[in-house]
Parts: C-alpha cells; sequence; structure tokens
C-alpha cells in the first residue's frame, strides 16, 4: 500500500467515524456478501428530485420522513441562511454538493477563459458547500469531445489541480463521478471495459482530497460494477446509485434492470466502504421518496 493509498483511506474511515460514531468496524477481507452493509451505509438524495410542496424546510422535512439522512444541493447559488435554517428544523444532513455549472462550462473546454470560469465556480463551490456544513463537491472534470483524450486530460488535471489546497483547507473533498461524457472510458465500447483510466486520473492528484462519487449504475453499461469497486477502491469517498437495464440500454428504478447487486455489494464489503450513497432517479413527492428510500434498503440489504 503507497502513503496515497493510506491517507486516502484514513480519510475516509475519519469522515465515517465522525458521521457513523458507534457503527462496528468492517471486516476488511469479506468475502462474501453475508457480512451486511447495515448500519454502514447512510442515504442521500440530490435536491432536485425532492419534489414535495412548500419551503426548503418542507423538502428537507419529507426526505427525512421517508427515511433520508442527508441531502446534495447544487453549489454554487442556494441560499446558506435557508439551507442552515431547514437543517435546524429537520435534522437533515446536507451531505455535499454538486457542481452546478460543471457540463456547461468545463474544465476540459479548449478556451482558456471558459475553464478560468469553470475553476472559480467550483471553487465557488467548495467553500459555499463548508458553509453549510458539507463534505464534498461532486464534479464531472468535463468532456471528450472538447479536444483530444490527452488534451483533455492535461486541460482537466491543470485545472482542477489548482483547488486541491482549497479543498484540503476546506476539508470538502472532491468526488469525480463516472458519467456518460465520453472521457476516461471507450463510448462506444462493450461491456467488459476496466476502471484503469479512473484509476490512474484520480491517482494523477496524489492527494487525498481527490476521489470517486462512484455511480453504480452509469457503467454497467461499460464493465462489471463489482470490479470497477474493487479497482478503485479507497478511491471511492462516496457513491450514487440508480438501476440500468443492458438488455434494454435504458436507466431504471432502483433494483430494477439487470445490474448485478449482489456484486456490487460484495465489492463494497471487500473495499470496507462505508459512508454516504446518494439516489440520482426520478424524484417525486412523499410517496415517491419512500419507494426511493425503500428501493435502496433492498438492493443493499439496509432494512
Amino acid at each position: 500500500m503507497n502513503s496515497l493509498t493510506a491517507t486516502r483511506r484514513q480519510f475516509l474511515y475519519g469522515s465515517a467515524a465522525v458521521a457513523l460514531c458507534g457503527v462496528p468496524a468492517l471486516t476488511r477481507a469479506a468475502d462474501s456478501v453475508e457480512a451486511p452493509l447495515k448500519g454502514k451505509l447512510r442515504k442521500s438524495l440530490k435536491i432536485g428530485m425532492i419534489q414535495a410542496k412548500g419551503t426548503l424546510t418542507d423538502k428537507f422535512r419529507a426526505a427525512k420522513e421517508a427515511g433520508f439522512e442527508g441531502v446534495e444541493l447544487n453549489a454554487p447559488g442556494f441560499d446558506v441562511a435557508e439551507v442552515k435554517k431547514a437543517i435546524d428544523e429537520t435534522g437533515l444532513i446536507v451531505d455535499g454538493s454538486v457542481c452546478a455549472s460543471h457540463w456547461q462550462v468545463r474544465h476540459t473546454d479548449p478556451s482558456p477563459e471558459v475553464r478560468k470560469q469553470a475553476l472559480e465556480t467550483f471553487k465557488q463551490a467548495l467553500e459555499q458547500t463548508k458553509e453549510v456544513g458539507g463534505d464534498s463537491v461532486l464534479l464531472v472534470v468535463g468532456h471528450g469531445n472538447d479536444g483530444t483524450f490527452e488534451e483533455c486530460w492535461k486541460r482537466s488535471i491543470d485545472n482542477i489541480s489548482q483547488t486541491v489546497e482549497l479543498a484540503e483547507k476546506l476539508k470538502v473533498a472532491i468526488v469525480i463521478e463516472n458519467v456518460w461524457n465520453h472521457f476516461l472510458y471507450d463510448h462506444e465500447g462493450d461491456s467488459n471495459q476496466t476502471a484503469d483510466l479512473f484509476v490512474k486520473y484520480v491517482d494523477e492528484f496524489k492527494s487525498p482530497w481527490v476521489g470517486m462519487q462512484f455511480d453504480i449504475g452509469n457503467h454497467w453499461k461499460y464493465g462489471n460494477t463489482g470490479e470497477w469497486i474493487e479497482s478503485l477502491g479507497k478511491r471511492i469517498l462516496k457513491l450514487d446509485v440508480k438501476g440500468f437495464s443492458r438488455a434494454q440500454n435504458k436507466f431504471t428504478k432502483i433494483g430494477e434492470g439487470d445490474l448485478d447487486w449482489l456484486g456490487v455489494r460484495k465489492g463494497l464489503l471487500k473495499i470496507g466502504y462505508q459512508g454516504w450513497v446518494a439516489a440520482e432517479v426520478g424524484g417525486g413527492g412523499p410517496d415517491r421518496l419512500l419507494e426511493i428510500s425503500q428501493n435502496m434498503d433492498r438492493v443493499f440489504g439496509l432494512a
């Protein structure tokens, strides 16, 4: 184990220990899904999924009543005072945020001015997330259509690297999401691809404050999700979850489709993951939020 991996492991365990005080330590070499994930995962969701009527406090309360402990906001751009009020009145935690403009204003853009804007916006996202108690900002690093593979790699690494010192100072992690952005995998490829390029990309930053918010559903189309989890290991700082059907080539509700949930649970146990898992599916009102929460309980064995 190199020093970076060790530090990232300490960061992950340390964060989880604060969030999950009293939870027994994981079996590090669990070879079976018999070791439960119950008590090791905390359920979160994206703010846009909460379609309950009323104030932000009402929305937070609806998520809390559905069984969620946390929520991810879009940053920058929210009202800090309003968010703090909703937290205080409901007990729902803002565990992190999603960079609000990363698809439109990209770190891989050929224009230096656009990349400068992406840098400043991401710094603002880190700072605003810290103000409401969040400890991560999800980032789509760019798009493969912005240039050659080498150009997109260099531009994004150079740009995002300028935020690592701030992330460390704020203690807010930069969590890279694996998405359909034509980068670090072959979009036209088969379902036997590996996570090797993601591993190399994250390690390029040489910081425990840069990791993955690994989306369990996004790359079932391209590779074995359980194997990807094992390959990424302690680089996974948080999780996103949705379903996917290879047979129908479409995203599904959590638990529907043909995603290998047994392999997912086994992979999470093998890497000793504990922490947040955020739903990223179509939302709705209280009934739909409860359905999503129960679907998460079922696929992860949390009920």
